[in-house]
């Protein structure tokens, strides 16, 4: 399928490695101009090298609202314009609600709530200006069936979505859609991290297997493809239907 964005500029947050860098992977496959930050400079340099291409890195933390804006200004100097943001940030420690702190109940507000705000508006002067832009935030299943166990990332990525969606009401006439794509279990990193048993997790999913990074790149690149125009102010679950609601 030709996703029609060929030359198109695009800024991947957090993309040095998981799913972040899968969709960034798969946007450079359709001929998209990608610039990927992180936060390590020796994991940037080596997630472009694997990246290849034109692929432009950022030494950038976007767990503060300045660090997330200065990501966005410094792809759009590096490139020249931006016409993709994908929006995407670690997820906060796990932790039951009754014992995470106030302190990280903050950070993770900062980091997967205030970044994703901060980035958007450093993008949307141009994309409203040339009528046409996409913004796709990674967020987590968990906005629709939150975890006690990662009461942190659960409810600030709650936020962010809603945000994204009266952002959308605004953009629908100007050419700019925004959309979320919520994964599931993933063999990242991230799961690793987590300390869990991958072939426990594996079996209560319908599908009966965890997801795999590339594919779910691919499915983040559609959206926010030019066929995806009439797609916008939408979460897509992307969780081998593990959500059990309707």
């Amino acid at each position: 399928m030709e996703l029609d964005i060929k030359g198109k500029k695009a800024a991947v947050a957090a993309a040095t490695k998981g799913l972040g860098f899968a969709t960034a992977q798969s946007l450079i496959a359709e001929g998209v101009q990608v610039a990927i930050c992180g936060r390590d400079k020796a994991r940037v340099d080596e997630a472009v090298s694997k990246l290849g291409g034109d692929t432009i890195g950022i030494v950038a933390d976007v767990s503060t609202a300045e660090g997330a804006t200065g990501f966005v200004n410094d792809a759009i100097a590096a490139m020249g314009q931006l016409d993709i943001l994908v929006t995407n940030a670690g997820g906060p420690p796990p932790g039951m609600p009754s014992v995470t702190k106030l302190e990280a109940f903050q950070f993770a507000v900062n980091l997967n709530l205030m970044s994703t705000i901060a980035m958007c508006t450093a993008a949307l002067g141009g994309m409203k200006e040339r009528k046409w832009g996409r913004i796709l935030a990674i967020t987590s299943h968990a906005v629709r069936e939150p975890s006690a166990f990662i009461a942190a990332s659960s409810t600030a990525r709650a936020g962010s979505t809603a945000y994204l969606k009266v952002l959308s009401h605004e953009l629908a006439g100007a050419g700019v859609t925004v959309n979320s794509i919520q994964p599931g279990a993933h063999l990242t990193d991230r799961l690793t991290d987590l300390g869990v048993d991958l072939e426990q997790v594996a079996k209560t999913i319908p599908v009966k297997f965890l997801g795999d990074a590339g594919k779910f790149g691919q499915i983040a690149a559609f959206l926010c493809s030019d066929i995806s125009s009439f797609v916008t102010g939408t979460s897509v679950l992307v969780d081998g239907g593990a959500y059990g609601g309707l």
